[in-house]
């Protein structure tokens, strides 16, 4: 036992607590230590049992997963897999959970519960392991406060935006791409860790920025939220993508959870293709396959990111991005959640920098300005 990943099941559900606890058992690299009805009790038990990962339930009584959340992150940071329902709400809180540092989300279907925990068994195992091996840090006092506030807020602007009503732009800094922009896309892939991860980058971009292209891990039903959600805090619009969107400056496309996206050639123009299919690297959507097309059909116009994830899903395609003529940066191990994707891709070759998240925007802006410099140059 010692050796085993000790695990805290919270869950006001005495079905969902002995379900997850039977799941973690017949592992034979974790153990359940203990299960909590509720926020209060699992306080103790995390001051007596020292767990290693928490499964947390978003909605209990006394005190909701995400006010435990917050304390927890803050006094006593520790990994969490939060367990989320299929449903709007549950997207909207499960998105604030990550934003408080959370490390990933099971999302368990509303009716079939008992079915439904044992058909994702091994999604919710890996999710375990993943956090006992994550980076986890203290969240600061006003994080906590931002993210905790407003339950219903976050969702609203961006949902306006995909009703088609325009919600107001932060202003935007010059950045002078110019013409530029038209021709050159983004490509970005995460896993766990990338809901932040992806937020620090696009709202560091300005509202001429090239084209971004994005595939994120997530399951079905919480894509949109999370589009809806970056769309009310970047200069850039944001969406979730649609099979044969246009590929448009300003624009970022977010793979459709359950469906994996790629870009395709349309006369001129840029397309989004999102097609169903079976899982590639265990992933749907999967970087290696937006990877792929990029290296394909964009080529040296590409500009490749790799962000924080366990496994190696995209490192392979980055490489044939990079010899394609694309550029690419990968996040650096002290800055990642888990540093898995990032570190197979600098293996296979795929890297041109490794940089912390915080420098990965300011570096794709200095490298499209050098390319406009070197275009003007040889005008």
């Amino acid at each position: 036992m010692a050796n085993k990943t000790r695990v805290l099941v919270v869950d006001d559900s005495a079905l969902v607590r002995g379900l997850l606890a039977e799941i973690i058992n017949r592992q034979p690299d974790m153990v359940c230590v203990g299960a909590a009805s509720d926020p209060l009790v699992a306080r103790e038990m995390i001051r007596n049992l020292n767990p290693d990962v928490i499964t947390l339930d978003v909605e209990m009584p006394k005190m909701d997963g995400i006010d435990f959340l917050s304390k927890l992150m803050r006094l006593r940071p520790m990994p969490v897999v939060m367990v989320s329902t299929l449903t709007e709400r549950g997207a909207e809180v499960t998105l604030r959970a990550l934003e408080l540092g959370a490390i990933d989300f099971v999302a368990k279907p509303k009716i079939g519960v008992a079915d439904g925990l044992r058909q994702l068994a091994e999604d919710i195992t890996d999710k375990v392991r993943t956090a006992a091996q994550a980076h986890v840090r203290r969240l600061p006092p006003a994080a906590a406060a931002a993210a905790v506030a407003a339950p219903g807020a976050p969702a609203a602007p961006g949902l306006a935006a995909a009703s088609g009503a325009q919600a107001p732009r932060p202003a935007a800094p010059v950045a002078a791409l110019g013409r530029l922009s038209t021709e050159k896309i983004i490509f970005i892939g995460a896993s766990t860790g990338g809901t932040e991860a992806t937020k620090e980058v696009l709202m560091n971009l300005p509202a001429d920025s090239p084209a971004v292209v994005i595939t994120q891990h997530m399951p079905p039903g919480f894509t949109k939220s999370y589009a809806a959600r970056l769309d009310s805090l970047c200069r850039i619009r944001v969406k979730e993508a649609v099979d044969g969107d246009r590929i448009l400056p300003g624009h970022a496309y977010i793979a459709p959870g359950g469906f994996h996206l790629s870009v395709e050639r349309s006369g001129a123009n840029y397309i989004a293709r999102v097609r169903d299919g079976e899982p590639v690297n265990r992933h749907k959507p999967s970087v290696e396959v937006l990877f792929e097309s990029a290296a394909r059909v964009v080529g040296p116009n590409a500009l490749g990111v790799m962000l924080t994830g366990m496994g190696a899903d995209g490192a392979r395609a980055m490489k044939t991005m990079r010899d394609a003529g694309s550029w690419n940066l990968c996040q650096d191990e002290a800055s990642c959640v888990v540093f898995g994707m990032p570190r197979e891709a600098i293996n296979h070759g795929a890297a041109h920098e490794v940089l912390p998240l915080q420098r990965i925007a300011p570096a794709l802006l200095e490298r499209l300005r050098n390319t406009v410099g070197a275009v003007l140059h040889r005008v």
